[in-house]
């Protein structure tokens, strides 16, 4: 999938980053509760099982990244107060095939020349492969994505991603490195993975991979094809909850508050019983920007989901 831009540019005033970039469309992740799911559709293909099993690959990310720098660096303002350019905002930059394809790595390599602050969401140890990069960039933060630390929760709706110990030895080793780290416990799952002992266990091991910060993220099932998927993978898997859920998410993306304080209080209290930052100051699920956010990449012009 050729693009004539990869730079989208970010314009919620609540999150903390300027520009986003997305190499990859789908992700081999599957991840049962991915928000992204539902950009398949934009592009004619289904939301189901075929976002993780048809992977668009933006061909051209790192001369089309290179072409919109090289024109804001020759304009007027330059790149002066570019801000922060976020890579892996609606699909991980570093599943599966860019071990083969290495359209993150070429965007970075791009990235480094022009000396712009960046960060990384990811899942995946495999962004080690690029701490050579990494060091390059000014003020560099990789977020590592891990949501708990029970592995029948882990298998049953994350399928093919890396375990949560080899993510914390990730973040353990990165800042070893001397880059910036911090963990993103999400999404926290109602009555799977919000039990205070799971939650305690998680924050231990954070600690102990020695993370800068932490956020918090609870579920968002921000779409009809979103909603589905999770459900059915609910169904397969855990029965027992889906009216709970239901109950939980009708008519809204998030659980409600009177469900969200509570854990949120008990992380709280977790955090600062083992010396950890909040980040949650950038907020928590309501960070993530509505579907009127817009993607400008030569792509469907249609209102998408996350800056896809």
């Amino acid at each position: 999938m050729p693009v004539k831009t990869l730079l989208n540019p970010v314009k919620a005033p609540s999150m903390p980053f300027e520009w986003s970039i997305n190499p990859y469309r789908g992700c081999q992740h599957g991840c049962a509760f991915c928000y992204a799911r539902a950009t398949h559709s934009f592009l004619g293909v289904e939301a189901d099982d075929t976002f993780q099993n048809r992977i668009f690959l933006k061909s051209n990310a790192h001369d089309a990244l290179r072409q919109q720098l090289d024109k804001m660096a020759r304009s007027r303002k330059g790149l002066k107060g570019i801000g922060r350019i976020a890579i892996g905002t609606a699909t991980d930059p570093y599943q599966q095939a860019e071990g083969r394809e290495m359209l993150t790595r070429k965007c970075l390599e791009v990235l480094a020349e022009y000396d712009v602050r960046v960060s990384i969401t990811t899942r995946s140890p495999l962004i080690l492969r690029d701490i050579d990069l990494l060091r390059r960039l000014p003020g560099m933060n990789v977020n590592m994505s891990i949501g708990t630390l029970r592995s029948d929760v882990w298998r049953d709706f994350e399928p093919t991603t890396p375990s949560p110990a080899k993510r914390l030895e990730t973040v353990k080793r990165l800042g070893e490195e001397g880059i910036g780290t911090s963990v993103f416990m999400a999404p926290i799952l109602p009555h799977l993975s919000d039990h205070a002992d799971d939650l305690g266990s998680l924050v231990e091991a954070i600690a102990e991979s020695r993370a800068d910060s932490v956020m918090t993220s609870f579920l968002r099932l921000s779409t009809r094809e979103v909603k589905v998927w999770f459900f059915r993978t609910l169904q397969a898997k855990y029965p027992h909850l889906r009216e709970t859920y239901a109950d939980l998410y009708h008519g809204s993306a998030y659980a409600p508050d009177s469900y969200r304080a509570p854990v949120k209080q008990t992380i709280r209290r977790l955090l600062e019983r083992h010396g950890l930052q909040s980040a949650d100051t950038i907020r928590s699920p309501e960070l993530q920007p509505s579907p009127a956010a817009a993607d400008t990449t030569d792509e469907p012009s249609v209102q998408q989901l996350y800056l896809f």
